[in-house]
């Protein structure tokens, strides 16, 4: 059994079902990114791992104990908010001992955990300074301070990046990242945000509509996505699609045959699907002398690369290419790539086939 241990997991409200039986081992020490769109149950699951709501059916254990209906203040954890949740009265050094305080932790105590945690997160220059002080990365800071100091069996994170902007956000991922690796404790992170996902998990659990669709390491999820809505979620530009029908061991599109290792083509035979999703990431895309033909209706440089949509005879597809795109918007361009690239999904049952 590992540090937190979720079990069979449901919650129902009424008749409609927010989690269809969710079941994660977190070892100790772990990083666990719970992400999906908005609705899919990752919020709802983080508060019945935190004890804030309570599962229809199904167990928490942490640390081997069954937590169920513990409460939260019985649970060891420390949660860190997307809204912060401050004390806007106090200042970063009340803010950061409050909880201390609360458990009857000696005076020396709390001011020797408020120094430790400052001097990790550097913020030893605000210590005397009011929420309403700070910027939204510094009240971010003091949010995980406060948990910090806590050291707690385990971390919950719910989207705390998403109240700053592009810059912070990466600042924040990176003092995220060096913070566990200072402190090794379980931690358990919901985010929308493919990005803080794919950076900051040693696992990601990929929900979509109550369930886990897809869990595994980052490289697993995005080099061998289980089924079609982890390749089309996870990776920006999104996957491109196309939906083409399958004789024996061949895919054809519109006419066009659609390139195979001997590998896919076996595991086509034994699926026996009539029709496949044939998925390609759009930096396995090329532009070459051959290959699929098509015309360049949208250039989107961003300095490094450039994303180029591309009409072709099978649909649109978007190609990330380093540097300039050498064509303009209406020209005829060639489209290449390696069949090891492609990614193959049952349509009817959107499950990985190869």
């Amino acid at each position: 059994m590992g540090a937190l241990s979720i079990r069979n997991v449901r919650r129902n409200y009424g008749p409609i079902q927010i989690l269809k039986g969710i079941d994660i081992e977190v070892e100790a020490g772990e990083f666990l990114i719970l992400v999906g769109p908005s609705g899919c149950g990752k919020s709802t699951l983080l508060n019945i791992i935190a004890g804030l709501d309570v599962p229809s059916d199904g167990s928490i254990h942490i640390a081997e104990r069954d937590v169920t209906y513990a409460l939260p203040k019985d649970r060891d954890i420390a949660m860190v908010f997307q809204s912060y949740a401050l004390y806007p009265n106090m200042n970063v050094a009340q803010n950061i001992s409050f909880g201390l305080e609360m458990r009857n932790v000696p005076k020396p105590e709390r001011e020797a955990a408020v120094k430790r945690v400052a001097t990790t997160l550097q913020i030893e220059h605000l210590l005397d300074r009011k929420p309403g002080q700070l910027s939204g990365g510094q009240r971010q800071r003091v949010a995980m301070g406060r948990a910090l100091a806590r050291n707690p069996r385990l971390f919950l994170f719910d989207e705390p990046l998403s109240n700053l902007d592009a810059k912070l956000r990466v600042e924040m991922r990176a003092e995220i990242k060096r913070l566990h690796k200072i402190a090794q404790v379980t931690t358990v992170y919901v985010t929308h945000d493919q990005v803080e996902a794919m950076t900051l998990g040693d696992r990601i659990a990929v929900m979509r509509e109550g369930a886990v669709e897809q869990l595994g390491t980052p490289d697993d999820i995005y080099s061998r996505p289980a089924t079609r809505f982890v390749a089309e979620f996870i990776g920006s530009p999104a996957m491109n699609m196309v939906v083409g029908q399958c004789a024996a061991d061949a895919i054809t599109a519109k006419g066009i045959d659609l390139a195979l290792t001997p590998a896919q083509r076996s595991a086509l035979h034994a699926a026996n699907a009539p029709e496949i999703t044939y998925g390609l990431r759009p930096e396995s895309l090329a532009f070459g002398d051959a290959g699929l033909p098509g015309t360049v209706t949208m250039l989107e440089p961003t300095g490094p690369e450039t994303y180029a949509l591309v009409d072709t005879p099978v649909g649109h597809m978007i190609a990330r290419v380093p540097g300039k795109v050498p064509h303009a918007v209406g020209e005829r361009v060639f489209l290449r790539w390696s069949a090891e690239d492609a990614h193959l999904f049952d349509a009817k049952t959107e499950r990985r086939v190869a």
